[in-house]
């Protein structure tokens, strides 16, 4: 089965993006290293959460946030390749962050279901490396970010 196959029984919607004249870009691709900057849980460019976990955002919210955040993710994926998402050669890295409150510990909990849900997209491909890190704050108030590193194949 084919990743875009993968993502429609999944039935889960890619953002199309375009690049903004902030001072930094949504990704950089070097080579075959495509590198994608930090994705914040919005749709339509609003935040669907806010707020620390586990006070303003409970750990299911927090999940769905991750889950947003590689949906994110991968509509840059798709910028990057002009929408052929079977190019990913390999998930390298996802690195995930979540606000957090002062005594909240299960930040890689949280981060588990942007991990899960990219390696039930791409299998094999979506084995990588992580880091999840609880953190004070994140843009906009969100409760979770999350950036990723892939490899590409050769014939991009």
């Amino acid at each position: 089965m084919s990743v875009s196959d993968r993502i429609k029984e999944m039935e889960l919607s890619i953002p199309s993006f375009t690049i903004s004249s902030s001072p930094f870009r949504p990704y950089v691709l070097h080579n075959n290293l495509l590198t994608v900057s930090g994705q914040l849980p919005l749709k339509d460019g609003r935040p669907l959460y806010t707020g620390r976990v586990p006070e303003a955002v409970s750990e299911e919210q927090a999940k769905e946030a991750a889950r947003l955040c590689v949906i994110n993710i991968l509509g840059w994926v798709s910028h990057a390749t002009s929408g052929n998402l079977s190019y990913v050669e390999q998930v390298i890295r996802l690195g995930g962050f979540v606000a957090t409150g002062e005594n909240y510990s299960n930040a890689p909990g949280i981060i588990n279901a942007a991990s899960e849900l990219i390696t039930d997209i791409f299998c094999e491909k979506g084995q990588h490396a992580r880091i999840a890190i609880g953190v004070a704050s994140l843009p906009f108030g969100c409760p979770v970010e999350i950036e990723a590193t892939f490899t590409l194949e050769k014939r991009l």
